[in-house]
Formats: structure tokens, sequence, C-alpha cells
């Protein structure tokens, strides 16, 4: 499989994204947990809501009252568990306030070992946030391996990635983009006979 090529089929069709849509590293933090198991329409709410209150910071956050918080992001589903996670997390950043300094593997591995952080989230932060180059594989990368007959799992799909492309931040992002820009349009809405990727040989 050439991604390169994927990558420049995807940018023709679409343009750059420019995303991840942040004000600041933290934002980015806060989206990645509130993104888990809903809709980005849906994430863009509650930071409209975190806003408005003030408490789109590590220290606010991490100092608000936990039934306001749950209300704030009640819109991204499972807003309990994400209010907690959001707590928790938001004083852990509050008490290292450089802890996206750190080397790129230190600091994913330092992710991961926080409650509610698997994979996809670490990696989002580590190259979203940190600016920092690691491949963020979400479940449109995973279908759209698997249906150009690309079995594996999140470790080896990474590996994938980042050993055919160039080490670089901003391709990973722009990248990492398309393919969810391209899920959402052919993927999510079942449109498997129009999908580009399956027809051409790579």
């Amino acid at each position: 499989m050439n991604l390169i090529s994927i990558y420049d089929q995807l940018l023709g069709l679409f343009g750059h994204r420019n995303w991840w849509p942040a004000e600041t590293p933290f934002e980015v933090v806060v989206g990645a947990i509130l993104t888990q198991q809903t809709k980005w329409e849906n994430v863009e709410k509650a930071i409209v809501n975190l806003k408005e209150k003030g408490l789109l910071t590590a220290d606010g956050l991490a100092e608000a009252d936990i039934e306001e918080l749950e209300g704030l992001v009640r819109c991204t589903g499972f807003y309990r568990q994400k209010a907690r996670r959001l707590k928790d997390i938001s004083r852990f950043f509050s008490m290292n306030p450089v802890i996206l300094e750190t080397p790129t593997y230190e600091l994913r591995d330092v992710l991961l070992s926080l409650k509610g952080i698997g994979h996809e989230t670490a990696d989002s932060i580590v190259l979203y946030a940190a600016d920092k180059p690691k491949f963020v594989i979400d479940a449109y990368t995973k279908k759209m391996c698997k249906c150009m007959g690309i079995d594996g799992d999140y470790t080896e799909l990474q590996s994938l990635f980042e050993g055919s492309l160039p080490k670089d931040v901003p391709l990973y992002k722009e990248f990492h983009a398309l393919i969810v820009e391209y899920g959402k349009r052919f993927c999510g809405k079942k449109m498997c006979g129009e999908c580009m990727l399956v027809k051409i040989d790579y």
C-alpha cells in the first residue's frame, strides 16, 4: 500500500483540513477526552459551554464543581464518566504544566498511565497538543485499511503508517484529518460502491 499516493488522492479530493481546531494545547486535551464515543459536533457544543463558564483551563476544570461540569458536557454522552475524567486529567495537567514538553515516547507512556486515556486519545494529545510525531489510528483508519485488505491491531497499523511516511508532524496531522473526512463522507454513509480507495491499485 502506497500511503503517500493515498494521501495525495485524499488531499486532491478535500484540500487541506487544518485540523485540530483549538485555541490552546489544553483545549486539544479536553477535546480528545470528550470526543470518545461521540460526534465532534457534540464536542464543539461542550467546548463552547466550558468557554462560556471560563473553565477551559487545567486549573479551572480541576477546581470545577462536578455536577456543573456534568451539565456542561452532557451533550457528549457518558457525561458523568467524562466529567470525572476531565477533572482528574486537568488536576494532573495543573500539577504538571510543562508535561507536553516531555519527549514523545515518555509523554505517551505518561498519558497512557492516566485513567480514561487509551492509545487513540493519548496519540491525539501527543500529535495535536504537543506537536510530536505519533500517527493516530482511529476507527475510520482501521476500516479503511480493512477494506483494502490490511488487517492489524492499533500498534501494527500505527507502525505501518509511521514506517511508510516521513516523520513529519504536519503530514501526520493532515493525513489523519483527511482520513476522518473521507470516513465521514463515505464510510459513515455506507457509500462503499463509490469508495475510490478500494478501486485504485496502490
